[in-house]
């Protein structure tokens, strides 16, 4: 009976390693899909902050290249109304010039003109005197 209790007990305790066995097998199984899962869910969340930070930093790109843009443009009609004052102010300057130097020449033809008349006057007052003296 006893040997018969031994053979159970030792039946018993094989089965026991056995369901053991196969039960670390199963966990071990179990234990590395989970894993699988595991890595696979970490790398696309890895994936998606790196999506997420790319499209977050060509939106700060463009948000920058907006700003230059806006400066650029800025600065570029600063410099083209400043332009534009200097070449009025060149303008007006050059129209100053010209009518002192028309002003200046007319007033040459003016003293010319009036020498002329002078001397066709005193040509006429000196024929008229001749002819007077000789009437």
């Amino acid at each position: 009976h006893e040997r018969e209790h031994d053979r159970e007990i030792s039946e018993l305790v094989t089965k026991h390693e056995e369901e053991m066995e196969k039960l670390r097998a199963e966990l071990n199984k179990e234990q590395k899909q989970l894993l699988d899962e595991l890595r696979q869910q970490m790398a696309a969340a890895h994936k998606a902050e790196i999506e997420q930070a790319q499209i977050q930093s060509q939106a700060l790109h463009s948000l920058e290249l907006e700003a230059l843009r806006l400066s650029l443009n800025n600065m570029h009609t600063s410099q083209l109304e400043l332009t534009q004052s200097n070449l009025r102010k060149e303008k007006e300057i050059a129209l100053v010039e010209l009518r002192e130097m028309l002003n200046d020449k007319r007033a040459q033809e003016v003293a010319i003109l009036q020498s002329r008349h002078q001397l066709e006057w005193e040509k006429i007052k000196e024929q008229y005197l001749k002819e007077k003296e000789d009437l």
